[in-house]
């Protein structure tokens, strides 16, 4: 898999995109253009995005818009965007920016090496909300084999079971303990059922046996 975030620019003006991707390429990310709310929409669809740069004053959708329709989307409403305008734009625009889901919003002419840190800011919390996804999935699918081999032949001694079940609880342990909100009842879940799983598996080891009289 590359391990590389994709960062959309959005901005009618071809210097404009050619600035940002100066700015950014130290970053070593997939950078992706779109001239239009329209066109970075469309982008949206197809591929996942660790963060969004978008120009407000556009023709036809401007960036308030565009911002609105990504925020009401399901797959990309958690997507942050910051948007970028010109210094002497309207004094309203940072709070209309805010309002339409902004995380941040920066005036031009921007100083590169701010923009760079935030950017790498939100690419590196995409990594790992990624990372984190890939482990819940991982563990997930561990726990569903060790399930179905249950019963089977040649099925492994409860004990084992249970060893190999208490490694799958520690790491889905330190999985819940970095989980962001959004998911953490995803990983809550998969607790759960590891935790139902791991009783079930100590009920089949059975009462410790009791010690010889002599």
């Amino acid at each position: 898999m590359d391990d590389k975030a994709k960062i959309l620019l959005v901005d009618d003006r071809e210097e404009n995109l050619v600035a940002l991707e100066a700015i950014l390429s130290s970053l070593d990310q997939d950078l992706v253009r779109a001239r239009s709310g329209e066109e970075a929409l469309k982008a949206l669809l197809t591929d996942e995005y660790a963060v969004i740069l978008l120009d407000v004053v556009m023709p036809g959708m401007d960036g308030f818009e565009t911002a609105r329709d990504i925020k009401r989307r399901k797959k990309t409403r958690d997507v942050p965007i910051i948007f970028l305008t010109a210094v002497n734009s309207d004094p309203d625009y940072a709070f209309r920016g805010y309002a339409a889901g902004a995380v941040d919003f920066i005036a031009k002419p921007f100083d590169p090496w701010v923009l760079r840190a935030k950017v790498s800011v939100f690419v590196e919390l995409h990594r790992k909300n990624r990372q984190l996804r890939e482990q819940a999935i991982l563990l997930r699918d561990q726990a569903a084999l060790l399930r179905a081999r249950a019963g089977g032949p040649g099925m492994p001694q409860p004990g084992e079971l249970t060893a190999r079940f208490g490694e799958v609880r520690e790491q889905v342990d330190a999985v819940l303990e970095q989980a962001p909100a959004d998911l953490r009842p995803a990983v809550e879940e998969l607790s759960r059922r590891v935790e139902d799983l791991y009783a079930a598996l100590e009920g089949l080891r059975g009462p410790a046996a009791s010690p010889t009289e002599p």
